[in-house]
């Protein structure tokens, strides 16, 4: 069995005086230990072995509740409404027009991860049930520009195979998008290693949405032939230069049908230096891989420096702009119906 979830009664307090709790979860193996706060229900740390036994925190992050206020690129975080862009920051949904607030850091007229103050800038309120801690974050009817009073429950479990399960739920009075994702950065060599260069990725993904302006195109296209086809494990130092724009991935991988409804196998990251590997299950019908490449933070955890391609995120998520591309498949959440995704990520060495 897990061992007993640790809470921290004060992990410190944002700028308006909101009090951050701190929890632990670990396994009973030992392999496995992640801490998480309330603020943004950010994961902060990710401790796992290499092949020797050595642990490492391979989870990008802070040392306080400041740093993820100062140095913002969403790290660890729980993405919402809306992970990812809006184009334009507006939709039309049964006939109405929305307006968002503009925040897209590329400086273009979108909206992304939920706007100014998204899921990830919001203090949850938290329990523990068992070998399980919940987060809740109740979204007022307007918030960022979205209509309906929106109740979202992540449920965050650290399991004897060594997995992170993330379990979400959410219900809302009015329709609404409602799109949901976690923002963990990833480093297998440490989360201080600062390069991608000898990680191997594979992604189970047969097509991909091509962008214009960080906005998809419309168009589901083939990876066959592409830089975005990462099929079989392909070593990053030597796949990154190949990506077209020299941005690295930011890319929605869309992966195979799932007529279970089941999680199943989306990605896998490997660093055989350390042996260490990490996993990716999931309901959701994409993934978003991202390798960072607007991460400059000039101090995080310990004193670390992160840089561009020093980490990578493995973000499960509907695809992006759905709202707004009525061939995508649907994200549209009404009264009486239940958004509900399960993702983990399963952590081991080779």
């Amino acid at each position: 069995m897990p061992r007993e979830i640790i809470e921290e009664s004060n992990f410190g307090q944002t700028k308006d005086g909101k009090k951050v709790k701190r929890y632990t979860l670990s396994s009973d193996s030992g392999r496995l230990l992640v801490r998480i706060i309330t603020y943004g229900g950010i994961i902060t740390e990710v401790h796992v072995p290499d092949r020797n036994g050595k642990m490492a925190d391979i989870n990008l992050g802070y040392d306080d509740v400041a740093g993820y206020e100062t140095y913002d690129p969403y790290i660890g975080a729980l993405i919402g409404r809306v992970a990812n862009r809006v184009s334009g920051g507006k939709f039309v949904l049964d006939g109405v027009t929305y307006n968002l607030p503009i925040n897209d850091i590329k400086g273009l007229q979108n909206q992304v991860h939920g706007g100014k103050s998204g899921f990830c800038r919001q203090v949850w309120t938290s329990r523990i049930e068992g070998d399980k801690l919940i987060l809740q974050y109740v979204s007022p009817d307007g918030e960022e520009g979205y209509p309906g009073e929106v109740i979202t429950t992540v449920t965050y479990r650290v399991t004897d195979d060594d997995e992170l399960s993330i379990q979400y739920e959410a219900t809302t009075t009015k329709p609404t998008p409602v799109v949901l994702t976690n923002h963990a950065y990833f480093n297998l060599a440490g989360h201080d290693a600062n390069t991608l260069d000898d990680h191997l990725v594979t992604i189970a993904a047969d097509h991909y949405l091509p962008l214009k302006s960080y906005i998809p195109t419309g168009e589901i296209r083939s990876v066959e032939g592409t830089a975005y086809d990462l099929r079989k494990p392909v070593k990053l130092g030597e796949r990154l230069p190949q990506v077209p724009g020299g941005e690295g991935f930011e890319t929605e991988m869309c992966l195979r049908p799932n007529p279970s409804g089941e999680p199943r196998f989306a990605a896998r990251v490997e660093h055989p230096p350390t042996g260490r590997y990490c996993e990716c299950w999931t309901t959701e019908p994409g993934i978003v891989f991202y390798t960072s490449s607007v991460l400059n933070v000039p101090k995080a955890k310990g004193g670390a420096t992160y840089r561009r391609f020093g980490a990578l995120s493995l973000e499960p998520q509907a695809y992006p702009d759905a709202v707004n591309q009525p061939s995508f498949p649907n994200t549209i959440l009404r009264p009486g119906e239940t958004y509900r995704q399960t993702t983990f990520y399963k952590f081991g060495v080779v």
